[in-house]
């Protein structure tokens, strides 16, 4: 019997979510370089493996410089799609319980993180130079899209792969974030959701609108 997958997103919510130009997703999908992996089909499902991957090849293929002015070329192909399997097989074994962390140099080499700090680099080599991109970590394609960290979006907030498919919840209950978000965008104010879910802290509801306005905006920032 096949696993069930770990996070099951929509593409707007896969690309809010992982800070990648919802067009770019799209466009990548057609180009054949990244295959939604819950289901390819007409209502396309991604995982989140799939947004780490978004994010691998966003990364990967933006060109930057180091600290001194040199520039850093453009990571090949071959070495993006060899990470992206990487990344995807990384994220089905992934922890944020035990501070684990998931990254990878700009060669496109995978990189196990614990606390914020180097404990393996599976193919035993050296990672490139000091440059790494924590992938589960607050993720900037841009000046206006910033995706959130994908352990702990807000601090009493978390993201769980195995629980609600993969969906932001508030923590120790099963109350997700999308649904405080539908009531703002159904007219609800502050005061009136509160009054809905008085078992839980004030702060937390607030924690919660403000990740959804954070990924509406997202959406927004590439919606033209």
């Amino acid at each position: 019997m096949p696993m069930a997958p770990r996070g099951t997103y929509n593409a707007e919510r896969a690309a809010a979510l992982s800070g990648v130009p919802k067009s770019t997703v799209h466009h990548w999908h057609r180009e054949n370089i990244i295959v939604p992996s819950v289901s390819a089909a007409r209502i396309k499902l991604w995982s989140f493996g799939d947004l780490l991957a978004l994010r691998t090849i966003y990364w990967l293929r933006h060109p930057k410089d180091e600290p001194g002015g040199q520039a850093v070329p453009v990571t090949p192909m071959p070495k993006i799609r060899q990470a992206l399997a990487h990344v995807r097989e990384a994220a089905e074994q992934f922890s944020a319980d035990d501070g684990q962390g998931i990254a990878v140099d700009r060669a496109g080499r995978l990189v196990v993180l614990k606390h914020g700090q180097v404990v393996e680099v599976p193919d035993g080599q050296g990672v490139l130079g000091a440059e790494l991109l924590d992938l589960t970590g607050p993720f900037a394609a841009g000046e206006n899209i910033v995706g959130p960290d994908l352990k702990r979006p807000r601090p009493h907030l978390r993201i769980v792969p195995g629980k609600l498919g993969g969906s932001p919840h508030v923590e120790d209950t099963r109350l997700e974030t999308e649904a405080l978000g539908a009531l703002e965008r159904r007219g609800f104010d502050s005061a009136r959701i509160y009054r809905l879910y008085p078992a839980v802290d004030r702060g937390y509801v607030d924690e919660a609108l403000d990740l959804e306005r954070q990924l509406a905006g997202n959406l927004e920032a590439t919606a033209a």
